[in-house]
């Protein structure tokens, strides 16, 4: 079955929509020797390049797709290299034996938090596309004084250069003296939108850290330039949000989820301290509810005499 040039190299992960119609407009991408079109109708089995190299699309599209979350650091670049040597967030991520990182959205360099990264470009775009208004939160501080008011204004809109815009909630999260702590939502992602609307009412945000993205939260346990790959569970809920069906592939869907770091590497998730210690506290429960109320059937246990103590002669 045929399919758009843009869909089928998107969803092979060779990048994202957008890029792929830049490639496509700049002449870097040719089918059965030929320059492609946009929305040019393919197969499979057509012999595709991009960039002068040739590409095989069908093994890629037979691979399960990824999804990984990573916990950006204030100060890296949401690029794949940068001309000044400034740190990017494709330097920490894990590599992968074929297909590339697709970066869905970015984060300015002075916000930190969640990043979701996808061998999936078809999955990317659908995240991405303002049509699919998929949520996006927000941990804010801000300097100053802020009334009903103004949050009033905020969650109503307020008129910026590229247009109105709004968030969906504002909801406080505590907060000393000048600053406090707000979470907001919005389902778009223009260009330091977050900073832009609270600038707009007069006040200063002082720290911004995204905490989910969809369905997708970021959790405490992942730190500063880590990264973790989705459990399949987490993946299909993910697709099913944005209207995607997901096939597990060659994804065990009981295969413990991997952590990986820039300095350790992969490690396999741990349970939780609070899983443990429900497990731990159960084990204990019954072994003192053994322990009081024995079976008349189980011989009662022989009381193993004293070990002497100190030095034999």
């Amino acid at each position: 079955m045929k399919e758009r040039i843009q869909k089928l190299l998107a969803h092979a992960g060779y990048g994202s929509r957008r890029e792929i119609e830049r490639w496509i407009a700049a002449g870097e991408v040719t089918i059965n020797g030929k320059p492609a079109e946009l929305g040019q109708l393919i197969e499979t089995n057509d012999q595709i390049s991009l960039k002068g190299r040739r590409i095989h699309l069908e093994s890629r599209l037979a691979a399960t797709p990824k999804v990984i979350m990573y916990h950006k650091k204030a100060g890296e670049m949401c690029t794949r290299s940068d001309p000044e040597g400034r740190p990017t967030v494709f330097q920490n991520l894990p590599r992968l034996q074929q297909g590339r990182w697709v970066m869905v959205g970015r984060l300015d360099v002075n916000t930190d938090g969640l990043l979701l990264f996808t061998t999936d470009g078809e999955l990317a775009n659908k995240l991405m596309h303002p049509s699919t208004e998929v949520e996006r939160e927000y941990a804010v501080r801000v300097l100053g004084e802020v009334t009903p008011d103004m949050i009033q204004q905020l969650e109503t809109g307020v008129e910026l250069e590229d247009g109105p815009a709004k968030f969906d909630s504002v909801k406080e999260a505590g907060g000393e003296g000048a600053n406090h702590w707000y979470h907001v939502i919005l389902r778009e992602g223009r260009n330091r939108e977050v900073r832009r609307l609270w600038e707009a009412i007069g006040v200063t945000v002082s720290r911004l850290i995204r905490v989910r993205y969809g369905t997708i939260g970021l959790p405490r346990y992942l730190r500063q330039g880590h990264a973790e790959e989705l459990d399949v569970k987490t993946l299909r809920k993910l697709y099913e949000s944005v209207g995607l069906s997901f096939e597990d592939g060659t994804l065990d869907a009981h295969k413990p989820v991997r952590r990986t770091s820039p300095e350790r590497g992969d490690r396999v998730k741990r349970p939780s301290a609070t899983k443990r210690f429900e497990r731990e506290s159960a084990r204990d429960t019954e072994g003192r509810r053994s322990s009081r109320r024995p079976s008349s059937s189980m011989p009662t246990p022989r009381t193993s005499a004293p070990r002497p103590t100190g030095r034999h002669r």
